[in-house]
């Protein structure tokens, strides 16, 4: 776009020398009528593809941490430095275009990093370049529609409301949900499909008074298996200081009990009992907020069942306290595993404790202690401090 401009312009100048008096420095008069009809039109040449100009940011985020870890169930503690204390790094690109009428087009390209050793991806294994987004889509008074890889339903609701957001390392709540542990204690995230979904529709409906709903479909994409597919909804309601969310999922793509080849989030560290196997999961969330002003509180509680005999239940309460320039933040998660997939009923207590600094609107500092402890497994204590940035 930039240069269509500069050569419209090199071309108006050109136009203009060849009418210009060279002595007098003057347009003659029987010419400017015709300089000023040239003038309007390359204008409009110029306004015209301006007016759909496609606007690109790109941006990220860098989150490096110092640690000394523990989770539960680890045969020993490991001083780190990690990527991700708070929030996965990621860079990417994003942009839309005013396609007018209230019509735009969207797009989304983003890839997760580990900013301790510039490795792409959150682990190592099947991550693809850009596993965070890479979407396509349409917004417009209708709501809106994306196409690629995007958000899991349970995703926003998970994150928004507990106070340590999407920290796969420290938030209690995430680390149930979503993080397996391949050590001792066998455990593995109780929510299945990873949090973001490919080969995904979503439509977003517009905002109702604070209340906007998102309709995930994820093509399974197997041959003679149409019926293999991921289906959920979610919904999020802000008025005032409260908040409320809900969302339902069913994974049969990439559930992490179902040793399918192509499967990005196994759990093979649960033995299944002989001749028990897992397709399908269904999970149901709720969650709410309420911000006192002088504290905010969270509170969530989700329910996962198999068709298999394995069901998780969770709860997460946490509170979020302004102080000086950034907040204390404190978050609790339990949750009780049962059925026959695992034996007796195990239980996951996991608590953390810590204060976000906001050095300034794009940075800030973060110090974390995390208490972990599985059923019959080692206690875990962890303590991390952090810096992030945005851009």
């Amino acid at each position: 776009m930039l240069f269509q401009m500069n050569k419209t312009r090199d071309l108006f100048s050109t136009y203009l020398r060849s009418y210009k008096n060279q002595e007098t420095g003057m347009y003659p008069a029987k010419n400017r009528l015709r300089t000023l009809q040239v003038a309007a039109a390359l204008g409009a040449a110029v306004a015209l593809p301006a007016m759909a100009q496609t606007s690109v940011q790109v941006t990220g985020l860098v989150d490096t941490y110092v640690g000394s870890m523990k989770y539960s169930g680890d045969s020993g503690r490991t001083n780190v430095v990690n990527s991700g204390g708070l929030t996965t790094s990621w860079i990417g690109f994003k942009g839309t275009e005013d396609l007018g009428g209230g019509l735009k087009a969207k797009f989304n390209l983003t890839s997760f990093f580990r900013a301790d050793t510039g490795q792409a991806g959150r682990f190592d294994g099947n991550e693809t370049l850009f596993s965070r987004d890479a979407n396509v889509g349409l917004i417009g008074g209708f709501g809106a529609i994306s196409l690629g890889r995007d958000l899991a339903p349970n995703f926003l609701p998970s994150i928004l409301f507990n106070p340590f957001g999407d920290s796969f390392q420290l938030s209690p709540l995430i680390l149930h949900m979503d993080v397996p542990w391949f050590n001792s204690s066998g455990w593995t995230n109780s929510v299945a499909g990873d949090t973001g979904w490919s080969n995904e529709v979503i439509y977003t409906t517009p905002d109702f008074g604070g209340l906007k709903a998102n309709f995930h479909y994820q093509f399974g994409e197997q041959a003679g298996n149409t019926g293999k597919n991921n289906i959920g909804a979610n919904v999020l309601y802000f008025h005032g200081p409260l908040a409320l969310t809900a969302y339902y999922q069913r994974v049969k793509v990439n559930n992490p009990l179902e040793l399918s080849p192509g499967n990005v989030q196994p759990a093979t560290n649960i033995p299944l009992p002989s001749g028990m196997v897992a397709a399908r999961q269904s999970a149901w969330f709720l969650g709410a907020t309420y911000d006192f002003t002088v504290a905010k509180l969270f509170a969530t509680y989700d329910q996962t069942s198999h068709d298999i005999d394995l069901k998780d239940k969770t709860l997460q309460l946490g509170t979020s306290i302004p102080l000086g320039q950034g907040a204390v933040l404190a978050s609790w998660a339990n949750t009780k595993r049962s059925g026959a997939a695992v034996g007796e009923s195990l239980k996951r207590n996991t608590a953390s404790l810590g204060y976000d600094y906001n050095m300034s609107k794009r940075t800030d500092l973060y110090a974390i202690y995390m208490y972990d402890k599985i059923t019959e497994q080692t206690v875990g204590n962890s303590v991390a401090l952090g810096i992030r940035h945005r851009f």
